[in-house]
């Protein structure tokens, strides 16, 4: 068992995400940063979906009541284990009372626990993952406070020595300003030619209101082509008729703030989508502060693939490793 003294400022236990269910407008949920989730997992030798924390900003304090295997990847928010230091992205142990602790996040934004045999909590239509806007799954759906006692499951598949880690190659860095790679589309066309240029020469500042729903962007204002209102779609030039919205999909209601939406947000609404962000970029969103810059870099869909590829053969090869 784990026992939580403090939560931090937002702990939620998440997975891969509640897939198959955007039809009824069930958004997955799931880790922000899939990589550094299928990383922490891959350490302590759990299965692929094993239910993990993760930690936003700032870090909880966590109370060990058995012997167990854990590890921490994701953003840089240095770890303590009864006030010692210890490293990320490598396996570690630790006994009966022990207490995790977390300094200040130095870079990124999210870190990730995995435990030994996973977080158990009840599955919820195939998933563990936390979906606070309505409360459910992960730990009584909602974000871990202070008395908080989890379980450790039983979905581990293999053992991995302590001691074990991985390239310093296969370490994401995390710095201040952010490129992420968009496929443009799906309702560009609604842009004028002006805009859809500024949109990605623009250095767009995270605006307060990042989260786990979307991040917002600050910077110039993005005009769209005048058109008679369709039938079904809002009086706005950036209202279109109601369309699905892929995760990282990005729109700009009133060509004000774009909005990268992400794993908790909405699945579908009326307006223009303009880009999305690549599978592969995501894990880096997850990743961005407040006040961090962001420039849109437009890759094709044959890119994008590849990138997906790459990312899924390095998580192979680190599988293959440990």
């Amino acid at each position: 068992m784990i026992k939580v003294s403090k939560p931090g400022l937002q702990t939620t236990v998440q997975d891969k995400g509640r897939i198959g269910f955007y039809e009824i407008g069930m958004p997955p949920s799931g880790a922000m940063d899939q990589y550094s989730y299928t990383v922490a997992n891959l350490l302590v030798g759990n299965q692929p979906n094993a239910a993990a924390l993760e930690i936003t900003y700032l870090g909880p304090e966590l109370l060990f009541e058995k012997d167990m295997r854990i590890s921490l990847t994701g953003g840089s928010m240095p770890p303590k284990i009864n006030g010692e230091s210890v490293p990320m992205w490598e396996t570690l142990a630790v006994r009966e009372g022990d207490v995790l602790s977390f300094d200040f996040v130095k870079s990124g934004a999210r870190v990730y626990l995995a435990v030994e045999g996973g977080i158990d909590v009840p599955v919820i239509m195939n998933s563990r993952s936390t979906y606070t806007l309505i409360g459910i799954g992960g730990f009584q759906g909602r974000p871990l406070a202070a008395g908080d006692v989890l379980q450790t499951g039983h979905m581990k598949e293999k053992d991995v020595p302590v001691g074990s880690k991985i390239s310093d190659a296969d370490i994401p860095a995390f710095g201040k300003a952010h490129e992420i790679r968009v496929v443009v589309g799906l309702c560009s066309y609604r842009l004028t030619e002006e805009s859809k240029q500024s949109f990605l020469q623009t250095e767009w500042t995270v605006t307060p209101e990042a989260n786990r729903i979307g991040y917002r962007h600050r910077g110039e204002r993005l005009q769209f082509v005048e058109r008679k209102q369709p039938f079904g779609a809002g009086s706005n030039p950036s209202n279109v008729t109601d369309l699905g919205y892929p995760i990282g999909s990005i729109q700009v209601p009133d060509g004000v703030e774009p909005i990268v939406l992400l794993h908790d947000a909405v699945t579908g609404g009326g307006y223009a989508t303009i880009a999305t962000v690549i599978s592969s970029d995501l894990n880096r969103m997850g990743q961005i502060k407040t006040n961090e810059k962001v420039r849109f870099v437009s890759v094709s869909m044959i890119e994008a693939l590849q990138a997906r590829r790459e990312t899924q053969e390095k998580l192979r090869r680190i599988a293959a490793s440990l």
